[in-house]
């Protein structure tokens, strides 16, 4: 009887979660990654450090990952490791992260595609290093604060006179115009809180606003935004930000300090 040949090795991909100047295997060899019984792990590419991991190809095929983007937890789960590792990353030194599944066929692919993005990098590294982002995002009530609403004037019953239609037409103008400067007042406020962070940031972005959400349906997001900030100025945007809720009386929330993704492909 013939004895059995070797298992067949399963098709792997160069999974690519960041990019650096330098870090060590230690930093890296405790973390998970992606789950894939291979370890995460630093691959040199010219004077840069690229950090991969081998997956299994087949999970992260077009109709696989299609898969994965209508599970939110699974979604969730790759999001959550993706930034473990980036994080991992960069507590040792600045890292620009790639996006979500980015992946190459081999190791050699992956060196290929990331040299020709090697000044990009470096620009990328040189910005962000001592610098990390910080979110704040600005609510206020979604409608105006209610008026007092004056008693209909004419007769109570019967044909409404023309006084009634014309008191009528006046709270309608009333109540638009009501929101028109609530409008205006929250846009205001939006760049009062805006202009008082670019004081203490290096660098901004606008982001898109969030649209309304269910569960909170009495308040409206006027900003959302990213703040490079250098790290000596942390206390800094701590200050700038109780400031601004006494002075605007906004609804102002802070996140941070983050790994500085929405400052590294601006370069």
């Amino acid at each position: 009887m013939t004895a059995p040949g070797p298992a067949p090795r399963k098709h792997t991909a160069t999974y690519v979660f960041a990019v650096c100047g330098h870090v060590d295997h230690s930093t890296l060899a405790t973390l998970p990654g992606l789950g894939e019984n291979s370890p995460v792990r630093p691959m040199p590419f010219g004077s840069l450090t690229a950090v991969v991991q081998h997956v299994e190809a087949a999970h992260f095929s077009e109709d696989a990952w299609r898969e994965r983007l209508s599970d939110h937890q699974e979604l969730e789960r790759c999001a959550r490791a993706h930034h473990d590792v980036i994080s991992a990353a960069a507590m040792r030194g600045p890292t620009v992260p790639l996006p979500l599944a980015t992946l190459y066929r081999s190791d050699e692919r992956a060196r290929q595609a990331l040299r020709q993005d090697t000044e990009r990098f470096h620009n990328a590294l040189r910005r962000i290093e001592g610098r990390v982002e910080w979110g704040v995002k600005v609510y206020t009530p979604t409608t105006p604060p209610p008026t007092a609403t004056p008693p209909p004037t004419g007769p109570g019953r019967g044909r409404p006179s023309s006084g009634d239609g014309r008191a009528y037409l006046d709270r309608k103008r009333g109540i638009q115009k009501r929101r028109e400067q609530h409008h205006d007042e929250a846009l205001r406020t939006a760049e009062t809180v805006d202009m008082a962070m670019r004081t203490v940031a290096a660098a901004s972005r606008r982001l898109r606003t969030h649209a309304q959400e269910p569960l909170e349906p009495g308040r409206t997001q006027v900003l959302n935004a990213a703040y490079l900030v250098d790290e000596k100025r942390i206390d800094d945007v701590a200050h700038t930000v109780m400031g601004l809720r006494r002075s605007t009386g906004a609804d102002i929330e802070m996140s941070g300090p983050w790994v500085p993704y929405s400052f590294v492909g601006e370069v």
